[in-house]
């Protein structure tokens, strides 16, 4: 099964769990993202109501993006997720735009270490001058 494509054929009425691991494979697929690296845990309650489709989604986990102000590795906490009522026009419901798009508005809109001196020394050497 592809990660975060739930198939609608033969998905029980009711309740359904789903559970992904969403990494660099998977942010390297969206064009432009700032992700660097991902560890995330995906859970989805999928809700099949037979027209329609209820998904309860947490996304827990952290995130590597660059730092702005030295440009090194900075791990991000991501504690997030959605809630959409979804009318299948297809076979399948494909969540994978959501959960990025979802995680990236988690972050932060500053994205620097939290203490100067755990930066880059050398890179901040060059922004004093």
């Amino acid at each position: 099964m592809q990660p975060f494509i739930v198939k609608l054929i033969g998905l029980a009425s009711g309740k359904t769990e789903f559970n992904w691991q969403a990494d660099h494979e998977f942010f390297g697929k969206f064009e432009n993202s700032e992700i660097l690296d991902a560890d995330l845990e995906v859970n989805a309650l999928v809700t099949n109501h037979g027209v329609t489709i209820d998904v309860e989604c947490t996304i827990d986990g952290t995130v590597t993006v660059p730092c702005d102000r030295c440009l090194d590795d900075l791990q991000i906490p991501v504690e997030t997720g959605f809630s959409e009522t979804y009318v299948p026009e297809d076979d399948e419901l494909d969540l994978s735009q959501d959960v990025y798009d979802f995680v990236c508005i988690s972050l932060p809109m500053q994205r620097v270490h939290e203490n100067e001196e755990d930066c880059n020394q050398e890179t901040l050497k060059y922004l004093s001058k």
